[in-house]
């Protein structure tokens, strides 16, 4: 497949930040197709023709579609590796990051993130519920106590260097400084370190901009 023919669908959230900060480490080339998650254009025919879920993000490349921002950044580093990011190689480096990845999505993100934007930023859809914002806050804080110790004196996740892993839990933690969280001390020098890649930095104003 020809490099040109990548499609990612979606932009201005955290999850669609995932595979646009992923191509612009591995630096290739890629057409945005910025649609939002709130704006009716998920829910148009085009576009649930391409996916049912009418979610974003989402991929094409060539004929090959995907979604789910997990998949489609793993598909990428597989499909275009990079010295820029570190792929696992052995299937203890690969369950390592599946451990990493799974505990950011399952237990931040969707837990307690993706919770709180349906009852903090959407509440005229999903409605009001500040016992749901305060438990989900609880939460989240209890997480950071697991990973705080293990970031001390770390600027990647895995031993081997950045890689998806960083991509998942920085993504989660700008968001929850955006949900005015304060970041413990390690985590936070970890996040300042991430922040001052190239790529996050590009990734960033490409994904809020539009």
């Amino acid at each position: 497949m020809e490099l040109k023919t990548l499609k990612i669908w979606g932009a201005r959230t955290a999850r669609s930040l995932r595979p646009i900060w992923m191509a612009e480490e591995l630096e290739i080339e890629y057409e945005l197709l910025p649609i939002g998650p709130r704006t009716g254009e998920t829910l148009s025919e085009k576009y649930t023709k391409l996916n049912p879920k009418q979610k974003i993000p989402f991929m094409e490349h060539g004929d090959f579609q995907l979604s789910e921002s997990l998949a489609i950044c793993k598909y990428l580093q597989n499909t275009f590796p990079s010295n820029n990011l570190f792929i696992p190689q052995t299937p203890e480096d690969l369950a390592k990051e599946d451990e990493w990845c799974s505990f950011v999505y399952g237990e931040l993100d969707e837990t307690c993130l993706y919770v709180m934007r349906r009852h903090y930023d959407l509440t005229e859809i999903y409605g009001a519920a500040p016992n749901v914002v305060e438990s989900c806050r609880e939460y989240l804080d209890r997480q950071f106590r697991v990973i705080e110790p293990y970031l001390e004196k770390k600027e990647s996740i895995l031993n081997q260097g950045f890689g998806l892993a960083d991509i998942f839990l920085m993504s989660c933690l700008d968001w929850a400084v955006y949900y005015e969280f304060d970041l413990p001390k390690n985590i936070t020098i970890y996040r300042d370190i991430i922040s001052e890649r190239k790529a996050f930095k590009k990734a960033m104003e490409i994904n809020f901009q539009n």
